[in-house]
């Protein structure tokens, strides 16, 4: 057997948008985010794609889309009206940061 090469590694940013050089990329970092959330309540409550495009009023290939990735067409905050409707509060805190430049980031 031929001996494999070692891959090659580097640092990440904490922001997979950012390392592929997305543009935007904090905003895709928030989006998916909240997408995660989106999908775990959805499988929590036990709610099938169509059940769950009901709720937060949008047709069942659409969640079945985001879900899988492709929310660039939803801007942060109809993501975090998905949520209320799905039955969370959804805070925005703004807090002066410590060291470094601030960040946004879904808790």
């Amino acid at each position: 057997m031929p001996k494999r090469e070692a891959l090659q590694q580097e640092p990440s940013t904490g922001n997979v948008f950012a390392d592929l050089g997305v543009a935007d990329a904090g905003e895709h970092l928030i989006k998916a985010g909240l997408v995660i959330r989106i999908d775990r309540t959805i499988r929590q409550r036990k709610l099938t794609q169509a059940g769950a495009a009901e709720i937060i009023g949008i047709d069942q290939p659409k969640i079945s889309a985001m879900l899988a990735g492709q929310f660039r067409g939803y801007s942060v905050e109809r993501l975090m009206r998905f949520l209320v409707a799905l039955g969370h509060d959804v805070e925005i805190v703004v807090k002066p940061r410590k060291r470094g430049p601030g960040e946004l980031r879904v808790a």
